[in-house]
């Protein structure tokens, strides 16, 4: 293998540890990048900054591996090509992935800009692969199925994905366990991260609450249009959700919101046969590799990061978008969400639920 100079973006936690771990086994010059995106001054008060915690992990692990580290703050950037789109999606009743954003926009955008040519290649520990098809690249699912993370690079373009290296796509994540533990590593033993990005351990509702308020709406049973309750917001309840509606008689589940009126409709007949949830349009899809699918291709659709994944037919419109149908009915389909698409184990790319 060809020694490469290579920037490795580390989080602190296990999976890019043990890719720093492997590059540096295999010889390659590298730098550590830790992005300080944390919206520290803006939510404080919420709580305890976890972030401290993760740039401590960081400097241990490129201590021990004899890696230099740098720290790049990219806050601003953070704030307007992340943060703000996802506040004016939750405000205008829309679903947002702002992890998406964050890869395609942050990690693999400005910071790819802010170093420039003075390495070969990117690294992270992100769970996917690339394959090389002369001067295309092929983004592909990770071998392991629960951690595939190629729902949040699908909107990578051939640029980006060009100088990205992911190494530890090829591997389960008990196998990246067993790794830390014999590289000895500081963080062996730290349990994996969930959640938005720049939140932490933040909850949602909370940073939701923070730049929206709160304003008193009613529920109303979707079927009878009766009113059932009261809520602080529509734009603290997304389609298919459960938790956090408080009545009695249920289960309920959010079925429709009406943002205007900032009414929340719930129905506790979710899946009920008249309740069919399985088509939804994308207004602009972007494909990975510059070629759109035809409608007689087999091709399956991620609504959400996970291992759920739905057989689909494509119907293209004259605008250039299209129509989706699944071929089961997914109850949480809501517009904002990415839909990314796969044939087998390629990405395809994504485009954003119009409706």
């Amino acid at each position: 293998m060809d020694k490469k100079n290579i920037a490795v973006l580390v989080s602190g936690g296990v999976d890019s540890s043990v890719a720093l771990a492997l590059l540096k086994k295999q010889g390659h010059s590298l730098t550590a990048y830790y992005l300080k995106i944390w919206l520290e001054d803006e939510l404080a008060y919420l709580g305890d900054c976890p972030w401290e915690q993760d740039l401590a992990y960081v400097r241990q692990v490129c201590e021990q591996l004899d890696v230099p580290l740098r720290v790049v703050n990219l806050q601003e950037e953070y704030w307007q090509h992340v943060v703000q789109y996802t506040v004016d999606q939750v405000k205008i009743g829309n679903t947002p992935s702002p992890d998406l954003l964050c890869n395609q926009r942050i990690k693999f955008g400005c910071f790819v800009d802010y170093v420039g040519d003075e390495f070969d290649a990117i690294a992270t520990g992100h769970y996917a692969q690339l394959e090389a098809h002369g001067d295309l690249v092929t983004l592909k699912k990770a071998c392991d199925p629960v951690k595939d993370q190629t729902y949040f690079l699908s909107a990578l373009s051939q640029d980006q994905l060009k100088r990205l290296i992911f190494p530890i796509g090829h591997l389960p994540k008990a196998q990246v366990r067993e790794l830390a533990k014999e590289f000895n590593l500081p963080n062996q033993t730290r349990k994996d991260s969930y959640g938005i990005c720049f939140l932490g351990k933040i909850k949602f509702s909370e940073f939701v609450k923070h730049h929206l308020g709160e304003q008193q709406g009613e529920l109303r049973e979707y079927e009878t249009d009766n009113v059932l309750g009261m809520h602080n917001g529509f734009w603290f309840y997304t389609i298919g959700q459960r938790k956090g509606i408080g009545l009695s008689g249920g289960p309920w589940f959010v079925v429709a919101k009406d943002t205007k009126k900032n009414i929340v409709y719930i129905s506790n007949q979710y899946y009920s046969p008249e309740k069919r949830r399985n088509e939804f349009t994308v207004a602009a899809p972007y494909w990975i590799a510059g070629i759109k699918p035809s409608v007689d291709d087999a091709v399956q659709v991620k609504v959400r990061h996970g291992e759920s994944v739905y057989a689909c037919t494509l119907d293209w419109k004259a605008d250039g978008g299209m129509a989706v149908h699944l071929e089961q009915d997914d109850q949480g389909l809501a517009p904002g969400q990415f839909a990314v698409f796969y044939q087998d184990n390629v990405c395809l790319g994504s485009g954003v639920i119009s409706s």
